[in-house]
């Protein structure tokens, strides 16, 4: 993965994370709108952790 390719997903991630985390803090459990937002952010973690894994495994 070239570096631009790593940097842009990796933003994307964690815009995916912060806005997540952000919406969920006002929502009230048990409602749909905080089940989206808590599987946003879990898909936002998974996809962080795959970058992160992706770039590390092709440095070496």
């Amino acid at each position: 993965m070239s570096e631009g390719m790593t940097r842009t997903a990796l933003s994307i991630a964690l815009f995916l994370v912060i806005a997540s985390a952000a919406v969920l803090v006002g929502q009230t459990p048990g409602t749909a709108a905080f089940v989206v937002s808590v599987m946003s952010l879990v898909v936002g973690l998974i996809f962080a952790g795959l970058v992160i894994l992706i770039a590390r495994r092709g440095v070496k």
